[in-house]
């Protein structure tokens, strides 16, 4: 999401200066007219080198996974960071901020009606360390612009998809697995699929005509998991799952695969216990606010997934 956003801004004619670590992969970042500057959000003196003589900022940066073997470094990136990034531009003058939040802070409906800005979340109700970890950053947001003045539009990404999803995230991963044809069988779950390039458009907008304090959804289609996997079968050629798995039997099998990757030192395991909680309710939203006073606008939802598989399988990684 932060390499779209770098794109808006480019088209829209700023000036971008790019705050990478020292390790970071900087694949989305090649043949950009950006300049780039070293540093870490745990690292407040990096970050008021990277702010000092810009106007603006957009802290997209987040440790976005639905598994880790150490939840207090999540917790350090995602809210600590956020709260010194945050800090840093103050101290250099910058005078328009876009923290960039998620869905994942908010509510869901009990009538099962899709959520907006004032369906009210709850810590307690919140599902993992990065669900728990975003909820505690905008809360830590909203206190720094209640208690310091600090000049925050806040957004609220849905389920962004498409292209240059080099890790690639945890939904990434999801259209990657179905278009290779691993993914034969669903649980009866939904989510709220977004062209990324929107979210970053809806980004910049919430820069030039946002209100501080506020928040926006910034989302696409509500879609139901069978239907974003048939959608990916049928991009690629493939048959769509037809077989629904009860959650109760994907559970033990999320246990085995986070017990074996802490056993082993693997990567994050494709199929997780929070993801599997999480699948629990339909995370359905509207983004009528963000419409309504941003301009925003977001593309059918099978223009992002068949945007996302062309750039996995142009870049290898459906081989």
């Amino acid at each position: 999401m932060g390499a779209a956003v770098v794109r808006r801004l480019l088209l829209a004619g700023y000036d971008v200066r790019v705050l990478v670590r020292p390790t970071s992969d900087q694949r989305n970042l090649n043949g950009l007219p950006v300049e780039i500057t070293l540093g870490d959000l745990t690292d407040p003196v990096s970050l008021e080198t990277a702010c000092a003589g810009c106007d603006g900022l957009f802290h997209v940066a987040a440790d976005y996974r639905l598994w880790t073997r150490n939840p207090a470094a999540m917790i350090a990136s995602n809210v600590d960071g956020t709260v010194n990034v945050l800090r840093a531009a103050c101290r250099s003058g910058i005078g328009r901020i876009v923290y960039t939040s998620s869905v994942a802070t908010l509510g869901v409906r009990p009538d099962g009606k899709p959520a907006d800005e004032e369906t009210p979340g709850r810590f307690e109700a919140m599902i993992g360390t990065y669900k728990r970890s975003k909820f505690l950053a905008e809360e830590a947001v909203r206190n720094l612009i209640r208690g310091e003045g600090v000049p925050a539009v806040i957004v609220n990404p849905s389920a962004p998809v498409g292209p240059r999803d080099i890790k690639p995230t945890p939904t990434g991963r999801m259209i990657r697995e179905a278009a290779a044809g691993r993914m034969p069988a669903f649980v009866d779950t939904g989510l709220n699929v977004v062209h990324v390039d929107d979210v970053a458009s809806g980004h910049v907008a919430a820069f030039e005509k946002g209100e501080v304090g506020e928040r926006y959804i910034l989302g696409g289609e509500n879609m139901t998991l069978k239907d974003i996997l048939g959608a990916v079968a049928r991009i690629v050629g493939r048959r769509p799952p037809r077989f629904r798995i009860p959650r109760s039997a994907v559970l033990p099998i999320a246990f085995v695969a986070e017990a074996w990757a802490g056993m082993t030192g693997g990567d994050e395991p494709f199929v997780t216990v929070d993801g599997v909680r999480m699948a629990k309710k339909r995370m359905y939203f509207k983004s009528d606010k963000a419409e309504r006073v941003l301009g925003y606008r977001s593309r059918p939802s099978i223009e992002a997934l068949s945007d996302a598989v062309a750039w996995f399988r142009d870049n290898g990684y459906l081989d």
